[in-house]
């Protein structure tokens, strides 16, 4: 990781005509008073693998170069996990603590009972074995946020522990928007509520939207977690996380119900598979030129080139035209010309006769940041884990 790069880009950013440059001066502002007051050794960032998590600790990184010192040194971090996270999540908090030198401490609740961690978790159940426990602190705590604080239980005891075995930590640096649950009434600073360890939570990013997270990370290349290529925009738990319907990609969507790519299976099951170049250009849907995506084409042998086309009788001049179930199946032209192969697509909705698995697009293409916790589900209740 080139941490000098990524302060002059930051920084560079900031100093812009760019329209994210306010608030990206703003948060960098917010984080150099921090670090002003605190020093490095007090403050620490709270980072969970999301995305606007992944902002914060972009930014973190480049006021440390910029303005503490030019040669990197661990950061202190913490990582408080939601119950049943993404394993594609957790592979990204990993992979991200090694590029940015995190000292990463896992906060994890002691308890016998998945205890929520985020601000909104309504209709979490207790279930009726576990409240005779040492750990069962009521369904109306485990449910809802403690007091007026802006976390669940989980988060309180995570909390606990981090300062008993950090005291020195006076700081923590937070990814929290305005329009997160509990959000609009924050501040850049903000001290936690009474009956919570006593830290200084700050918000760089209070005041960023939906829209600018992702303008910031993809402007200058920030990685992130697989996930939200994959139509996630917020992530939580496994069950209670999907993706966001709001990015489906319909039958509209699609190509005139084309899927986007297609397993060329032969009738030959020794024949082997190669990658075939771009499909070619004599498909033709409803009169104009239509794109079946990759494929995958079968061959003998593996270093002869292979291309697909359309089967269709000889006293036909071009390819049918009305929709891919007359496509008929196809030719392999490699050594064997008289090779027979389908289109096959994995998954099980069906349209046309051919059946796909649902396919979401990137959360950067969501436009409407007020959809953004859409594909999440409130009420899910955790699955039990038996031991």
């Amino acid at each position: 990781m080139d941490f000098q790069k990524i302060a002059s880009d930051v920084y560079n950013l900031a100093e812009s005509d760019q329209p994210i440059a306010p608030l990206l001066g703003e948060a960098l502002q917010a984080i150099e008073q921090c670090l002003d007051q605190y020093g490095q050794d007090r403050v620490s960032l709270s980072f969970n693998g999301g995305k606007d998590c992944t902002v914060l600790l972009h930014l973190y990184a480049a006021v440390l170069t910029r303005k503490v010192s030019s040669t990197p040194k661990p950061i202190s971090a913490l990582n408080i996990p939601v119950p049943s996270p993404f394993p594609a999540l957790e592979e990204f908090v990993k992979i991200a603590a090694q590029d940015y030198l995190l000292d990463l401490f896992t906060c994890n609740a002691s308890s016998d009972i998945q205890l929520p961690v985020e601000s909104v978790t309504p209709g979490v159940a207790t279930p009726t074995s576990l409240k005779g426990s040492d750990s069962y602190i009521g369904s109306r705590l485990q449910t809802r946020p403690v007091g007026t604080a802006r976390g669940g239980e989980g988060m309180r005891r995570a909390l606990e522990s981090y300062k008993l075995r950090f005291p020195a930590i006076q700081a923590i640096l937070v990814g929290t928007r305005r329009s997160d649950p509990h959000g609009a009434t924050l501040s850049h600073r903000n001290m936690t509520d009474p009956g919570w360890p006593a830290f200084e939570r700050v918000n760089p990013i209070i005041n960023w939207g939906y829209s600018d997270v992702w303008t910031f990370l993809r402007k200058l290349d920030v990685p992130y977690c697989a996930l939200y290529d994959e139509g996630y925009t917020s992530l939580g738990s496994t069950y209670n996380t999907l993706p966001n319907p709001a990015l489906l990609v319909t039958d509209s969507d699609s190509s005139d119900v084309l899927p986007s790519s297609l397993t060329i299976v032969a009738n030959d099951p020794n024949t082997m598979c190669l990658m075939e170049p771009p499909a070619p250009k004599s498909l033709f849907m409803n009169g104009s030129e239509g794109s079946l995506g990759p494929f995958t084409i079968i061959a003998n042998n593996p270093s002869q080139t292979c291309f697909a086309e359309p089967a269709f009788s000889s006293k036909e001049k071009e390819p049918p035209r009305s929709s891919i179930e007359t496509l008929g199946p196809f030719l392999v032209l490699a050594n064997d010309p008289n090779t027979q192969c389908h289109p096959e697509v994995d998954g099980s909705k069906s349209i046309n006769g051919v059946g796909h698995s649902p396919r979401y697009r990137p959360a950067y293409e969501l436009h409407d940041g007020a959809l953004e916790r859409a594909g999440r589900v409130s009420g899910a209740i955790p699955p039990v884990i038996e031991i």
